[in-house]
């Protein structure tokens, strides 16, 4: 790929983006590629990151950043500077991906990109005028007039061709560029590069598995997309893990060892109380609807049902009766079956270390990102992206614990906004969509400032609301979610995110409208975060803002 060449590396600030980076430093180091690792967390970033280095480099590696906009228009490189875009974000702006020069795509084969044929968006300028040199060469003047004629209807009638294709092409780019989607996870793309290259290890295999969990825990692919890849994932798994073979994976207390298996969906369970748990996973909470005294009794009802008791539920996983946890997933999803929970069970996999650490997919995936935005240490973003790349490493176990206990901060902080945005109505229909405005002054508000925390906090909401509300209408509708961002500067972020219904493609159209409604208000925002729907926004624009938004989608 790039031997002898120093590469710099920018990778994206989300989980997906960090295991993609762990499998190509990992490519890098058995190659002895040289390279720099820049963390950018949104575009004025990643501009900065590139002007500062684009001398002393000419090869640079996108990760989850850079697909969705025309980036040869935004950057100005020279020419004989390369990038190499690894970025789930999709639509993929079509100049990327007809650049066949600069800009060099990894996209897993097989993904259908939908991307408009290159004749309906690019035409060759070529010379309207041509064909009018003076012919006259001493014809007749009536000949003359004659042809002059035909040339005027002839360039008329390219004019009006021209004008019809121009319209054709703006619908079919507004059509391709209307929502924003997903595609296969970086990690799992860089993953199969490195089988093809036959240089997959275990480690790497995991790291793809985290990748993956990353998009699903975020809700950004389907339900179908999810297992799909499951199951591609899961013969490399029966590939690498035989036991007793090799000599990696003979059980010694360095081991690793991963496994497929049906687990519960409750967060950080194995590391919690089986209580803790229940209340602060949002399928479980909105479900039994916790915010509420019924909710808590249908609780008590759910434990009773599954047959345990209340003293074992509150007790660290780990120290409950190792009888009672022999068939605890089947009890408790035969239970939840009786409650209405019928999706209590997912396909994942986990990791054991040596004999005595296991954890699940999504408890790396919920560490790495709490460790990403944890706000309790004030210092550069950078020292946070450096700890949460590093808790991914397999020998920094106390780094992922530290992860794991903020983590299930993060998640009683957000189970705990939802219930007081749910109990004191603060979520209210404008019309074609939901919103919600945190205060400033509400407990945890810093946390919401951040981009994967305030995204997680409006899925959780928005699944607790349509659970909540009688309003068959309501049900069905997107959620707009506010947050202050920085109170000196008088800003708020703003996340706009899809309807919540069984069958939805988790397709976004608020990256669009938001750019238009802050066009047509001239309102001050800031188009910074790789994900379109969310937007920085002074304050004082915001009611005219909504009142665009508001008038545009409905």
């Amino acid at each position: 790929l790039l031997i002898l060449q120093r590469v710099l590396l920018l990778v994206a600030s989300d989980v997906d983006a960090l295991c993609a980076c762990k499998i190509l430093q990992a490519l890098f180091q058995c190659d002895h590629v040289q390279y720099t690792l820049v963390p950018v967390a949104g575009w004025q970033e990643l501009e900065t990151a590139f002007l500062e280095h684009k001398d002393q480099f000419k090869y640079f590696v996108l990760i989850n950043c850079g697909a969705n906009v025309d980036l040869l228009e935004i950057l100005q490189p020279e020419e004989d500077t390369f990038f190499f875009v690894c970025d789930s974000h999709r639509p993929i702006n079509v100049v990327n991906v007809y650049n066949d020069t600069q800009i060099k795509l990894l996209v897993k084969q097989g993904d259908d990109l939908d991307v408009p044929a290159y004749d309906d968006i690019f035409r060759d300028e070529e010379d309207e005028e041509e064909g009018s040199e003076d012919e006259s060469g001493g014809s007749e003047p009536s000949e003359k007039r004659r042809r002059f004629e035909e040339e005027v209807i002839e360039r008329t009638m390219k004019r009006r061709q021209r004008r019809e294709w121009e319209a054709r092409r703006r619908e079919i780019l507004f059509d391709y560029e209307q929502y924003e989607y997903h595609g296969t996870s970086s990690a799992m793309v860089m993953f199969d590069l490195a089988w093809i290259m036959s240089k997959d290890l275990n480690d790497m295999l995991w790291w793809a598995i985290v990748g993956l969990t990353d998009q699903w825990v975020q809700d950004k692919i389907t339900q179908m997309k999810y297992v799909t890849d499951i199951g591609i994932l899961q013969r490399h798994v029966s590939r690498h893990n035989h036991r007793n073979e090799d000599e990696e994976n003979s059980l010694s207390i360095d081991c690793m060892r991963i496994a497929f298996e049906y687990d519960l969906r409750l967060a950080l369970y194995q590391h919690w109380s089986l209580y803790e748990s229940l209340c602060n996973t949002s399928y479980t909470s909105a479900s039994l609807k916790l915010w509420s005294v019924q909710g808590q009794k249908r609780l008590q009802e759910f434990l009773a049902d599954m047959g345990l008791p209340l003293k074992q539920v509150k007790q660290k996983f780990n120290s409950m009766d190792m009888s009672l946890k022999e068939n605890l997933r089947e009890m408790i999803e035969e239970s939840a079956n009786k409650f209405g929970m019928k999706d209590l069970r997912v396909q994942t996999f986990s990791i054991h270390f040596g004999f005595k650490n296991k954890f699940s997919a999504s408890d790396i995936v919920y560490a790495t990102t709490s460790l990403m935005e944890n706000i309790e240490k004030e210092g550069p973003e950078a020292t946070n992206f450096i700890k949460a790349l590093d808790s991914l490493s397999r020998g920094n176990l106390d780094k992922l614990h530290q992860g794991l206990d903020l983590a299930k901060k993060q998640l009683r902080a957000i189970q705990q906004t939802v219930a007081s945005c749910i109990c004191t109505n603060l979520v209210i229909s404008q019309g074609p969509f939901l919103y919600c405005s945190l205060m400033e002054g509400t407990p945890d508000v810093k946390l919401f400032s951040k981009p994967v925390s305030l995204c997680l906090l409006s899925k959780y909401l928005l699944k607790s609301f349509v659970c909540s509300t009688k309003n068959k209408r309501c049900k069905l509708l997107p959620l707009v979610m506010a947050a202050p961002m920085d109170v000196q500067q008088g800003t708020v972020i703003m996340v706009g995110i899809p309807p919540e219904t069984e069958s939805s493609d988790k397709k976004n159209f608020f990256g669009r409208a938001f750019e238009k409604a802050a066009e047509s208000t001239n309102s001050r925002t800031l188009h910074n975060h790789f994900e379109m729907s969310i937007i920085e926004l002074k304050t004082e624009d915001r009611s005219k803002f909504l009142d665009a938004l508001i008038s545009l989608l409905s």
